[in-house]
């Protein structure tokens, strides 16, 4: 059969043009030091990719319609989006389309209890269903393990919503140390009722990120950032043997990758026919509570 072409994906990663790239990635620059991060690049980790869409729809008149439009043509039914952003747009996108998004609040651990304050009121003011964090791009930084760190994951337990955290070499130009995977392993034995999902791809430790998986039942893995001719190739044939209900479809529009070309490239991507509808849809339910 191979992938559905009936719709309804929840994308565990979506976004909106920004009217100002280079502020909104600030918090990345902040803290590299190559001229090309700091100064050439609107996108950190523009050398990545051929294409980025987000500089194309620079200046657009309606950002949150741009992504809906998009989701309408490639079959996303729900996109997982991040109400933090200073420009309102996740927020604004709630009001307008409630049932197309799903608000997830943004952790900093150096902000201690001032951020876990914060996330409580976005969950009880907007019904947020997941907590972001990229390790990488704390400034200063702060490593998956560190106990700085342990306030958030008892607060996403507490609430009843997972983490999705980012994992393995980061694209842009920072320390990666704080991501390495085996960190996990600490976060999940101290925390075995939490549900953590890893964001981009967790290279080049994916043959690690696996035996985690099968160890600890709440450790997920989701696609974020990779387009689906990269998916890394242990990846897929984990879900096709033990871990059809460990892996989650993710995007990365409009940073990155546009839909149409995640959508086209997803065709070929060697899922078995009872892991597409958990990888595309159901897993993600299950894991945002929205079964």
């Amino acid at each position: 059969m191979g992938m559905p072409k009936d719709g309804g994906v929840i994308d565990t990663m979506l976004g909106f043009p920004h009217p100002d790239m280079k502020q909104l990635y600030r918090f990345i620059t902040r803290q590299t030091k190559d001229a090309e991060s700091r100064e050439d690049f609107e996108f950190p980790v523009e050398y990545m990719f051929k294409d980025v869409p987000e500089k194309a729809l620079t200046g657009t008149a309606d950002p949150i319609g741009v992504t809906v439009r998009e989701m309408d043509i490639w079959g996303i039914e729900k996109g997982l989006i991040g109400i933090g952003d200073p420009s309102g747009a996740g927020v604004d996108a709630m009001k307008r389309y409630p049932d197309r998004f799903i608000p997830s609040s943004n952790a900093d651990p150096n902000e201690g209890m001032a951020g876990i304050n914060r996330l409580v009121r976005e969950f009880e003011t907007h019904g947020v269903r997941a907590v972001g964090v990229f390790p990488a791009g704390t400034f200063p930084q702060v490593s998956i393990n560190d106990k700085k760190m342990y306030p958030i994951y008892a607060k996403c337990v507490e609430l009843g919503i997972p983490i999705f955290c980012c994992a393995g070499i980061p694209g842009p130009r920072l320390k990666a140390a704080c991501q390495h995977v085996e960190l996990i392993d600490e976060v999940m034995f101290d925390f075995p009722d939490l549900i953590f999902v890893t964001r981009h791809g967790c290279e080049p430790w994916t043959d690690l990120a696996v035996k985690l998986m099968l160890k600890w039942p709440g450790l997920h893995y989701s696609t974020s950032a990779f387009a689906p001719k990269y998916y890394p190739s242990n990846i897929i044939d984990y879900a096709n043997s033990r871990g059809a209900d460990k892996i989650i479809y993710a995007g990365y529009f409009p940073m990155g990758l546009s839909l149409e070309r995640i959508m086209t490239e997803m065709q070929h991507v060697g899922f078995e026919d009872d892991v597409w509808p958990k990888f595309l849809r159901t897993n993600a339910l299950r894991v945002l509570g929205l079964e």
